[in-house]
């Protein structure tokens, strides 16, 4: 849709109002660039730039955007985020994943979870444990760094390299064990190899003793990206199971991924 295009089939209103229109292109906008200068704004619009500065402070008032203070580029903010999020939880995807998500753990006979890309976090939405005695316990409801688990990683390998560079600005990242990635050009370059092989890998990079294998959705919900994970103890996931497993998801993901564009 173009900027001077509405929703397919709707007239446009008979008093429109310009200044509400421009503010809700700058929203749609949003959802398809992760920051934005004034200048970008002003050209996008068709406006004057004193327009465009109007138009981002009243933005930033309401908490739809926040300004880089480094940069002085705009990004989306809370209030933006936290819409968007509300719709996607109201959309229950896990109700529609939750099938697969049984079919995984019954052939694999593993820990599996649904994973939803938070910022620079993974929150686990759903989960289903192993019935193995040996087993990785569940993480539904907790949130983990996106870096340290393979969750993250298959879901971070569909960002482009600006958009990663918006959510870890410095070159330092924080992990959790010391086999977490550590730095920016590492994680750029783990990504490099998730896009390749298509699936992510974990081990014991967010805890001891736990390896794991994610494949993420080609779409996003909402304005979420999800993937599906299998959790495993270490010592029954030898490199050669990594693919066995891979393979398994990355079918499971392609059957899913249709009910997702409903």
């Amino acid at each position: 849709m173009s900027r001077s295009e509405g929703v397919a089939g709707v007239n446009p209103p008979q008093y429109p109002i310009e200044s509400v229109d421009n503010a809700l292109k700058l929203l749609l906008l949003f959802g398809e660039r992760s920051e934005v200068r004034l200048a970008e704004v002003s050209e996008y619009l068709g406006v004057a730039s004193s327009t465009a500065h109007r138009l981002m402070a009243m933005l930033l008032y309401r908490g739809f955007v926040r300004q880089n203070a480094a940069t002085k580029a705009y990004e989306p903010g809370t209030a933006l985020t936290g819409v968007a999020f509300s719709i996607l939880e109201r959309f229950d995807f896990r109700q529609v994943l939750r099938p697969y998500l049984e079919r995984l753990n019954a052939e694999l006979r593993e820990t599996v979870h649904l994973g939803l890309l938070d910022g620079t976090s993974v929150r686990f939405v759903d989960a289903i444990e192993s019935p193995q005695a040996v087993r990785v316990a569940s993480r539904l409801g907790s949130s983990l760094p996106a870096t340290s688990t393979s969750s993250g990683k298959a879901m971070l390998a569909g960002l482009t390299t600006d958009q990663l560079r918006v959510l870890y600005p410095d070159e330092r990242i924080a992990g959790l064990t010391d086999r977490s990635v550590r730095t920016r050009g590492d994680l750029e370059a783990e990504l490099a190899r998730v896009r390749e092989r298509g699936y992510a890998t974990s081990a014991e990079e967010s805890e001891a003793g736990v390896s794991s294998v994610a494949v993420a959705f080609p779409v996003t919900v909402g304005a979420g990206r999800i993937s599906f994970n299998v959790a495993v103890p270490a010592s029954r996931m030898p490199e050669s199971q990594q693919l066995v497993v891979a393979t398994v998801l990355q079918a499971i993901v392609r059957e899913a991924t249709p009910l997702l564009h409903s």
